[in-house]
């Protein structure tokens, strides 16, 4: 029996909560995770997880037996690409999740860049902004806008978004340029929604200190920043959304900024990760590489 790969396979096994689950998320079959932990409890003489047809839990044992395979295989991680990092480039499957406006507007225009300086890394990239459960779904970090809530991540702040409202051509000739936030009771928007806190039928604004937040109808609502910005393209309403996201349409004219004395509050962009002791190189490799990108961006 490998003990390295039986602990690696018990730790993922605790974390996802079900065997199956684990066996995804690592690529083998259910049946070798299965026997992988039991093979384990045998070597050890002890009961590690406790089984149910729905889902597992751990034993006692279990909990302490976690902590210490947990610091061992760190400390294993640690030594050996403390020993090659010199020598090799960072490689391996990362899986990152981000909003889709950032994976398709920041993220994929300057791909081939992170790819010419870590070709050795297998990106899996996941377009979302609900809230992901790292451990359990196997995620090695996610970045994320807006206030924090997640105080059991690491959280590396990357920069803040400059958000602007806009709308078509179009649309403000048929319906007017709104002056004020308050005249937007006259105009309709699209709705974005989403697990964040933002209400689907608000636009928020501030103008020094004050702060204001406003209904403004509307006749859709979406949760994918791509549709968002296309109905807005097609004259369906205003939007509110980060400027570099739009900075094309903006320069080009396909969009017009409006209420620019009224901003919404600038949105902070944060990576996060699960708490460890040492951070693998593909991710310390990507977290660079994308604080660079999205300090540039918002330094625009």
């Amino acid at each position: 029996m490998d003990r390295i790969q039986a602990m690696q396979v018990f730790v993922r096994v605790a974390e996802a909560g079900s065997f199956i689950q684990a066996a995804q998320t690592l690529s083998l079959p259910a049946s070798t995770v299965t026997s992988s932990v039991k093979n384990l409890e045998k070597y050890l003489q002890v009961r590690l997880l406790n089984r149910t047809t729905r889902r597992v839990s751990l034993t006692p044992e279990g909990a302490r037996y976690l902590t210490q395979c947990r610091e061992i295989l760190e400390l294993i991680e640690h030594t050996e690409t403390s020993l090659t990092d010199s020598i090799k480039r960072p490689q391996g499957r990362l899986r990152v999740d981000m909003p889709g406006g950032i994976a398709h507007f920041i993220v994929m225009p300057n791909l081939y860049d992170f790819y010419r300086c870590y070709p050795d890394i297998y990106l899996m990239i996941g377009v979302n902004d609900r809230p992901v459960d790292l451990v359990q779904e196997g995620v090695d970090c996610v970045i994320r806008t807006g206030e924090l809530h997640d105080s059991t991540l690491v959280a590396r702040p990357l920069g803040r978004f400059r958000w602007v409202t806009c709308a078509s051509a179009a649309y403000l000739e048929e319906n007017g340029t709104p002056q004020t936030p308050h005249d937007l009771s006259h105009h309709r928007a699209i709705h974005y929604f989403s697990g964040s806190a933002r209400q689907a039928g608000e636009m928020r604004f501030a103008r020094a200190t004050e702060k204001i937040s406003v209904p403004v109808n509307g006749t859709a609502a979406v949760n994918e920043t791509g549709l968002y910005i296309k109905m807005c393209l097609d004259g369906f309403g205003l939007i509110q959304l980060a400027e570099n996201v739009v900075s094309e349409h903006l320069q080009q004219g396909r969009l017009i900024e409006v209420l620019a004395d009224w901003q919404p509050d600038p949105v902070p962009v944060n990576l996060l990760y699960p708490h460890q002791r040492f951070l693998s190189p593909a991710v310390s490799s990507f977290a660079d590489w994308i604080a660079g990108l999205i300090r540039d961006e918002t330094s625009n």
